[in-house]
């Protein structure tokens, strides 16, 4: 199942997340993500492990199993690379890392810049541990992406973690409308108003931590799980699926892919079993019915920053 972006190419509704896999767990789950069928790998410069990622397409690409254009591979733009003389490395680091000769779809990460303060310096803080911010205009680092584009190096360009307002200023301001807006969404932040917003567009919807990230390590210990939310459970159960099927498959039915993060086999396998079975009606009310507008990642350390996306201009 695939999404024609409004840049003309194909995007793969189902990609394997790698953000917060464990080190040189990367390259096996990769593999054998595309073994079980996945043809979409979402990556970011942030994560570390662009490398490995890298590692496990040229096996893939070796053995013959998939050709370059069979793979579909988004990256991402850091924080720390906002300033427009600061883009084009960065993006070529990307390329390096992933041992390609093009990007199908690179994003900004984020709207909030950092200072630059050395390729391995992702969150660069004062003495009183603070994120120290540059207010470069992502305005600036948008046009940045437009020349990119141009060069053939990459497919389609976006952003994530963009907010209304913000998407609004690309298309009055930019001359290429973002093909992709990546954003967290899950039953417990369903993200209605900016589905609807970015359709209006022609701008697809990447939906990030589609289980609400309960790994994260600043999880409140008495969280609720969505995977454990009983309503889930409930259709789960008719369906004879796990919740985590029923939590992806609510996504693509509303058509926002997913990009769901594992390096467990057994659930990479799981996670891309989702086409053979449908969400009736009430299904899909019933668990939009459990949106409480809560972000597992609020980026609480941004929040003083110029662009902070998720003031009351954010739609949710």
């Amino acid at each position: 199942m695939e999404i024609i972006l409004n840049s003309g190419k194909r995007m793969p509704s189902i990609g394997l997340g790698t953000w917060k896999s464990a080190p040189n767990k990367v390259k096996e789950a990769v593999g054998t993500a595309i073994d079980v069928g996945y043809r979409h790998i979402d990556c970011a410069y942030l994560y570390k492990n662009e490398h490995e990622i890298g590692a496990a397409l040229k096996e893939k690409f070796n053995q013959n199993v998939i050709k370059r254009e069979d793979i579909f591979i988004t990256t991402k733009l850091w924080n720390t690379f906002h300033k427009p003389a600061d883009v084009l490395p960065a993006f070529n680091a990307s390329l390096n890392n992933l041992g390609l000769n093009y990007i199908d779809l690179y994003l900004i990460h984020f709207p909030c810049g950092y200072k630059n303060s050395g390729p391995n310096v992702y969150h660069p803080k004062d003495e009183n541990g603070d994120h120290i911010y540059d207010d470069t205009d992502y305005m600036s680092t948008w046009k940045e992406l437009e020349k990119l584009l141009s060069s053939g190096q990459v497919r389609s360009i976006g952003v994530s973690n963009f907010n209304e307002y913000q998407l609004n200023r690309i298309l009055n301001e930019g001359s290429i409308v973002p093909a992709v807006n990546q954003v967290e969404c899950h039953p417990y932040l369903c993200q209605d108003k900016m589905i609807e917003f970015c359709k209006s567009h022609s701008i697809a919807v990447v939906g990030y931590s589609p289980f609400g990230s309960p790994d994260r390590y600043w999880a409140s210990p008495d969280e609720t799980s969505l995977l454990e939310e009983p309503t889930i459970v409930g259709i789960a159960k008719r369906h004879g699926k796990t919740t985590a099927q029923v939590i992806l498959r609510f996504n693509i039915q509303r058509g926002v892919t997913v990009i769901p993060k594992s390096v467990t086999p057994s659930r990479i396998e799981s996670n891309f079993d989702i086409f053979n079975f449908t969400l009736n009606e009430e299904d899909m009310d019933s668990i939009l019915k459990l949106n409480r507008n809560w972000r597992a990642l609020d980026l609480v350390w941004d929040k003083k920053h110029k662009y902070y996306p998720f003031r009351d201009n954010y739609s949710e």
